[in-house]
């Protein structure tokens, strides 16, 4: 994303030397001219369809995606059972099985993405086996995990480690998304427990992902958007 937004202003006359490596050094011009440029698609939101056609055993095409972006992540869904296969304008992923548990170690791109930690979590504590979660970016990232327990998932955290046992099913509970990406894990958790599962705090979701239920509603979810809970 960073090279993507410092090739859009180089584009517009900036002076920008670094690009795609640790440092950038920016030298200041006297003003910006307009442009044309295509961002680059939201790999995290393309990553979390993923991992939600393997967390219900389902079979998801996402358009518009660059798997090449996403390399690892689908590398992990492969080791979990999943089929990926690489399109001319994105990828599709079914799972046939119930999932193996992955490992998973969170770095800066092009390494494991922390922000598809949380539905790699999900994803882990329905799936056979067990899976270390190794969270090096973020502190706080484990804090949804005692809500994914209220749907009696079996984690375990130490520092910067979460242990995550996989369980043949979840129970629906009440729970409270306290980021982003944790609503988004907590609703692929919801979706494959037994039962009825409520999701508070579904506007951190919306700050990152556009059309969500709209988008599960189109997959086949029996969701419902509740206005009285949105805060």
């Amino acid at each position: 994303e960073i090279v993507d937004i410092c090739r859009m202003l180089v584009s517009m006359g900036a002076r920008i030397d670094g690009i795609g490596t640790s440092t950038l050094r920016i030298e200041g011009v006297e003003g910006l001219a307009p442009t044309e440029h295509a961002t680059v698609p939201d790999r995290i939101v393309a990553g979390t369809w993923a991992v939600a056609a393997a967390i219900t055993q389902g079979d998801v095409t996402v358009r518009g995606a660059e798997a090449g972006h996403l390399a690892i992540a689908l590398e992990k869904l492969v080791t979990s059972g999943a089929e990926v296969q690489e399109l001319e304008d994105g990828f599709r992923v079914t799972m046939d099985r119930r999932p193996a548990a992955v490992d998973v170690v969170t770095l800066p791109y092009p390494g494991f993405p922390t922000d598809l930690q949380p539905q790699f979590i999900a994803l882990n504590a329905i799936s056979s086996g067990a899976a270390l979660v190794t969270e090096n970016l973020f502190e706080a990232r484990f804090r949804f995990v005692q809500e994914l327990a209220r749907l009696g998932a079996d984690v375990r955290t130490d520092g910067h480690h979460a242990l995550v046992r996989g369980l043949p099913g979840l129970s629906g509970a009440p729970v409270e998304a306290t980021d982003i990406r944790a609503g988004a894990g907590l609703v692929l958790a919801g979706l494959v427990a037994e039962g009825t599962t409520t999701v508070y705090g579904v506007g951190h979701i919306d700050r990152g992902y556009a059309g969500f239920v709209p988008d599960l509603l189109g997959l086949g979810a029996d969701v419902v958007r509740d206005q009285v809970n949105d805060a």
